[in-house]
């Protein structure tokens, strides 16, 4: 477990004096502190964690990090002095240049501490339900550690990686991006072995420029590899800008796609609707039919990758077998019903042309009458009108009625329109509450409504306002 002497260590190069106590988690929210945890003062857009400092104190937090002084009824250790005066007793905290950059530096110090292969995910659409998949699978034979929700920027991987112990065996961290340098921090702090590459996309556009620039930004993960044989770099062989990583690695190559040419391929792809998927996979002169709890047919590049990220470590097939069959997966695509009695298929957490498009397809196979609730696609940037316009196209060969959310889905509704779409089954709104108010009179028993769209659109209130809550 962490300790006061291990967080000297890694901001100091060295131990002060002889207190040491344990500190058993990590915490940026004075509000979420435990007993005896440390607690980062970070300064965010809305406010700033130095003002909270003593209310973690006051919820059992035995040690603060700081990055300027403050007036607390606690006392203040400065790192920069000479000699540290070390109180006898926390609670106390101590002051840094930068308390994130301490975050950093004392989650790469407490990796180093440990002999574990790590497996860096990252990509435009499937980050999370790789990472939840290839965690779920390893964990039937290894102790996992995973970062959980969407904790995988430069605070939340820190934070994910201070829960490591003595127990665990692998850790599957999903890694985020908005601009050149991010992931190669991250890998920095996290030093993977295995890399996952899903897909390069459009989504964060509007931050990082272009597509070429989002693709050399998720090379990152590759090129901080180590060469093989210790090395994987598990690429998408369908996806030509992932693929092209090849030559940006020393590690060794695994490609996975639905080519033949792929090193792990499927083919014979069957969506069972909402009871998950079946394929049959290619891998050397073997093949195997294989069925998983998965919603969609795009969730066998999920598979795949999971499978491959299990083959790196020695998994046997008889065991990728049983953990696919057995996964138990909380991914963000869920389902419920409405009072009426009509299917809400909720995947609102965000949206991008792609996962749109996917999310579509997967309506294409359900049997009813089908409602596309869409919402705007934010920071696409010069790709915004190009992927609404997509999506409307998709949109209106497999629904029978359309609504829309926001003045970007304006473009989509445009496009549904031009694609010979009827101009009575398409409806506008300006906001949710709208688009929920229209939705609570006109669905009815056996419709299927997919909910989509970015998460500042909030279209999970939509979802809200219509389930049957049991």
């Amino acid at each position: 477990m962490l300790s006061f002497q291990h967080v000297l260590k890694a901001l100091l190069g060295h131990g002060v004096g002889e207190l040491d106590f344990k500190l058993p988690e990590a915490f940026i929210d004075s509000r979420a502190m435990s007993e005896g945890g440390l607690f980062f003062a970070l300064r965010g857009e809305r406010t700033d964690g130095h003002l909270y400092v003593d209310d973690a104190f006051a919820k059992g937090a035995s040690l603060a990090i700081l990055d300027h002084p403050i007036a607390s009824a606690y006392p203040v250790v400065d790192l920069s002095a000479a000699e540290p005066q070390i109180p006898g007793a926390p609670p106390f905290s101590l002051l840094t240049d930068n308390s994130l950059l301490a975050l950093q530096k004392l989650a790469a110090y407490w990796r180093n501490q440990f002999d574990i292969k790590v497996i860096g995910i990252t990509g435009s659409v499937g980050k999370s339900s790789t990472k939840e998949l290839t965690a779920n699978v390893l964990s039937k034979r290894l102790v996992t550690l995973k970062n959980p929700g969407n904790l995988n920027n430069e605070i939340g991987l820190p934070l994910s990686l201070l829960k490591l112990t003595q127990e665990h065996e692998v850790a599957v961290l999903e890694m985020g991006f908005y601009i050149p340098g991010e992931i190669k921090l991250l890998c920095e702090i996290a030093r993977p072995q295995i890399g996952i590459v899903t897909n390069i996309g459009t989504v964060h556009a509007e931050r990082a420029g272009s597509i070429e620039v989002i693709a050399e930004g998720k090379s990152e993960l590759v090129q901080a590899l180590p060469p093989a044989p210790e090395g994987v770099a598990i690429l998408n062989y369908d996806d030509e800008r992932v693929l092209a990583m090849a030559a940006k690695t020393s590690a060794r190559v695994f490609t996975y796609g639905l080519c033949p040419q792929a090193d792990l391929w499927a083919d014979e792809i069957e969506s069972m609707g909402l009871e998950g998927i079946r394929c049959r996979i290619h891998y050397k002169d073997e093949e195997f039919y294989v069925t998983a709890p998965l919603i969609g047919r795009h969730s066998v590049y999920t598979m795949l990758r999971s499978a491959a990220a299990a083959l790196s470590l020695g998994f046997s097939w008889d065991w990728i077998f049983y953990a696919l069959k057995t996964s138990n997966l909380q991914l963000r695509i869920a389902t419920t019903k409405t009072a009426s009695g009509a299917l809400l298929i909720d995947d609102t957490y965000n949206a991008s042309p792609d996962s749109t498009l996917a999310a579509l397809n997967l309506l294409d196979d359900l049997t009813g009458r089908k409602v596309a609730v869409l919402g705007d696609m934010l920071e696409l940037g010069q790709y915004e009108e190009d992927g609404h316009q997509r999506v409307g196209i998709r949109a209106a060969q497999v629904a029978d009625e359309i609504v829309l959310v926001g003045q970007r889905s304006l473009q989509t509704q445009a496009a549904a329109l031009e694609s010979g779409f009827s101009a009575d089954k398409i409806h506008w709104f300006a906001d949710q509450n709208s688009a929920a108010l229209y939705l609570q009179e006109t669905l009815k028993e056996k419709d299927i409504a997919l909910i989509k769209g970015s998460h500042a659109m909030r279209m999970d209130l939509i979802v809200a306002s219509l389930e049957v809550i049991s």
